[in-house]
């Protein structure tokens, strides 16, 4: 079967290749925020629309007129960045046909959306990348790369730059996975709860990395913001902030591909609830949180590995009333607060952990279907 895969590294650039990583990343910024002023005044104006090829063929247009500049990097920066902006609309406007809600896109900011694709001829050389208009490009790790290189993403996180690669392999039918199925539970107090067909009960702390340095995240934020602005202190603040957010970020990421390559590897069947992550962190008290421990993405990561290694991934529809259900005679309670860890059962009296419970019902349904069962 053939997939996309993509493999990140760390770059590690001269000074002139900073600068036209830089010039880059502006030259993808500004065809962006171009393209969506030019639809915005164009809606306006006929209530029509337009795509990318049609704005990417006015642009080349203006470059030898009003933006000469763009000859200095590759053409595939603006010419992909109108791309992203035409699935943006599109994902916008399917959006708002399915009853979704989906954001209109937003205008691109300098340091925030410091990236660009490229396509073409880009080959990994030893341990450096080769790419169109930059040259070769030293990483910081010996890659390993395999497959057809379809695209390069590069992007700056705070005061480093990384490459993604996106590659296509043909990978063989994975053999199945000849270990247990297990139910997971996913809460706050523990990041996830196994209970296995074999007994087993396992619960797996949540790294937090937010929680642990919200103290000094938030003694960054207040320094910061008493920083004169336009000043060079302001600057240098700022980017010791930009740091922290990435080693938190970098933190979680390693926590969930590390836990979703286990899973994926050595269980037969997981069963997981589809619960409404966007929902759940409008709570105020519990937003922040649910942010900090990745839901949405341990799932995203745990479907696609599921397909790579052989496993299957079954979801729970996201009213399955796993925490209520006594796993024991079935009976499901009318309400059961979040801040209740135990509750016994009316019915058989049984003294039930919440999330040991609910793993076991999504095991069981699991289980069910397995044998017949809708």
């Amino acid at each position: 079967m053939k997939v996309n895969r993509a493999y990140r590294y760390e770059l590690d650039p001269n000074v002139q290749q900073r600068i036209l990583l830089a010039k880059h990343a502006g030259a993808a910024r500004f065809a962006y925020n171009w393209g969506l002023a030019r639809r915005i005044e164009l809606y306006q104006q006929t209530g029509k629309s337009t795509n990318a090829i049609e704005q990417h063929r006015e642009l080349n247009r203006l470059k030898k007129t009003q933006f000469p500049w763009l000859y200095e990097v590759s053409k595939c920066a603006p010419q992909e960045a109108l791309r992203d902006l035409d699935r943006a609309f599109q994902n916008f406007f399917r959006g708002l046909k399915e009853g979704r809600k989906v954001g209109f896109p937003r205008f691109r900011k300098k340091g925030r959306d410091d990236r660009f694709r490229l396509t073409g001829a880009i080959r990994v050389v030893g341990r450096a990348v080769q790419l169109p208009r930059l040259g070769l490009i030293r990483l910081k790790e010996e890659p390993k790369v395999q497959g057809r290189i379809l695209s390069a993403t590069v992007g700056r996180e705070a005061d480093r730059w990384y490459v993604s690669l996106t590659v296509e392999v043909d990978l063989p039918e994975p053999e199945p996975v000849r270990g247990p199925a297990v139910g997971i539970d996913v809460g706050l107090a523990h990041f996830a709860t196994l209970v296995q067909d074999d007994g087993v009960v396992e619960k797996i702390l949540a790294p937090k990395p937010l929680l642990r340095r919200l103290r000094l995240l938030r003694r960054r934020q207040r320094r910061h913001s008493k920083k004169e602005k336009g000043s060079k202190n302001r600057k240098k603040s700022a980017l010791r902030l930009a740091r922290l957010h990435r080693r938190i970020r970098h933190i979680r990421q390693d926590f969930l591909h590390k836990l979703t390559t286990h899973l994926a590897k050595t269980k037969r069947v997981i069963v997981v609830e589809d619960l409404s992550v966007s929902g759940l962190v409008k709570n105020p008290k519990l937003a922040r949180h649910i942010a900090d421990v990745g839901w949405g993405e341990f799932r995203r990561m745990l479907a696609y590995k599921c397909v790579w290694y052989g496993s299957r991934m079954v979801e729970a529809n996201r009213y399955f009333p796993s925490s209520k259900m006594c796993s024991c005679c079935g009976q499901v309670l009318e309400a059961l607060a979040l801040d209740v860890r135990q509750w016994d059962c009316p019915g058989c009296g049984t003294r039930h952990d919440r999330d040991v419970n609910a793993a076991k019902n999504l095991l069981a349904l699991a289980l069910y279907r397995q044998f017949g069962g809708k």
